[in-house]
């Protein structure tokens, strides 16, 4: 396994080798670590031989072409697509085209992926809705094979998949009891470098309306982050679905911050938590077909995979937008966005008139 991390200064060096994309603002901070405002991401795809070099072409032509932020999971395509990016990231790390302290790298844990867990690490009550676990020698367990299958001895960003999914199954006491002991795990495993920081990627769990049964509440978590970690905790990343079809950490006033309503994105600006932006095109859905006025509102772009993606990385308090890209090509062609600027706030709220 390759050692060092993510570092300030490994990713704005990383920046400065394209400078005319640093001229656009296609880089941004992302806490400490300056990152390409789109990011690649891994989760569809047949589990074949063909499927996994187009994994590992797109990853290395993502690294060479100035995208520097790589998400995954060790559940995607069942552990495929995690080994994919560590083969590329060996090639590119051997041979000294690529620094570690360059790119961010993260993934997943939480889904039971078959084959991939220890005899006897978990017990019944670990496991919730025969599918999911957060008991910390669960994600313990989960972290050590992300890190072989990435051949990295440190995650930048480790992510607990899809909580909310608990919250159809355990009262919110309940599951704020195993957040608690899943953060306090987490940030051990911070200690001993195996991972820089933590979070939560979810699908529906910031998007409800305040209160909801299955929401989460960024408030309560950064609460239960400090408890477990102090103040220098690091629960530092968030990830959810923003697009043009789902706009909600932008537009739903639902965290309730010193007695004033909050959106996610303000929420997490003012906490200084990132927010990386999964479904920026929806699984391609929003690859195509996008509407006459919309595509009029997002000038710049050549196709509308670009400008899906301008929406998301344009949002008020969006790093990183994340798109599939199982193929060179679909880096190729996304790597467009990176010759012109993301929209201004002003511009970006003038779509919602």
């Amino acid at each position: 396994m390759y050692p060092g991390q993510a570092t300030p200064l490994g990713t704005s060096a990383y920046a400065t080798r394209f400078p005319e994309a640093v001229e656009q603002g296609f880089f941004r901070p992302a806490g400490s670590w300056t990152v390409s405002s789109l990011g690649l991401g891994t989760y569809l795809g047949a589990r074949d031989e063909a499927t996994d070099q187009g994994y590992v072409e797109a990853v290395t032509t993502a690294l060479r072409g100035g995208v520097n932020c790589i998400d995954t999971s060790l559940n995607y395509r069942n552990q495929n697509s995690e080994l994919n990016i560590g083969t590329a990231l060996e090639e590119q790390l051997r041979f000294g085209d690529l620094l570690r302290e360059e790119f961010v790298v993260c993934t997943k844990a939480g889904y039971m992926v078959p084959g991939a867990v220890s005899a006897g690490v978990l017990k019944p009550e670990d496991v919730v809705g025969g599918m999911h676990s957060m008991a910390p020698a669960f994600l313990a367990d989960q972290l050590e094979r992300s890190r072989r299958n990435l051949k990295l001895e440190t995650i930048d960003v480790f992510y607990l998949h899809n909580p909310e999914t608990q919250l159809g199954f355990l009262t919110q006491g309940e599951f704020h009891d195993r957040v608690a002991r899943a953060f306090e795990a987490l940030e051990e495993m911070a200690d001993h470098g195996k991972i820089a920081a933590y979070g939560m990627a979810t699908w529906q769990g910031f998007r409800t309306k305040a209160g909801a049964s299955e929401g989460l509440s960024l408030t309560k978590l950064l609460e239960l982050a400090a408890q477990a970690g102090g103040k220098d905790h690091r629960f530092r990343f968030i990830q959810l679905p923003f697009n043009l079809g789902m706009v909600e950490a932008f537009t739903l006033k639902r965290e309730s911050v010193n007695g004033a309503m909050r959106t996610v994105l303000e929420t997490a600006e003012e906490s200084g938590v990132t927010v990386v932006a999964s479904a920026s095109l929806l699984q391609a859905r929003l690859t195509r077909d996008m509407p006459e006025e919309i595509a009029r509102r997002l000038p710049g772009a050549a196709t509308d995979a670009q400008r899906a993606l301008q929406f998301t990385r344009s949002a008020p308090g969006i790093a990183v937008a994340l798109a599939g890209m199982s193929k060179a090509a679909h880096v190729a062609g996304n790597l467009g966005i990176a010759g012109f600027p993301p929209a201004t706030r002003e511009q970006f709220q003038h779509l919602f008139q």
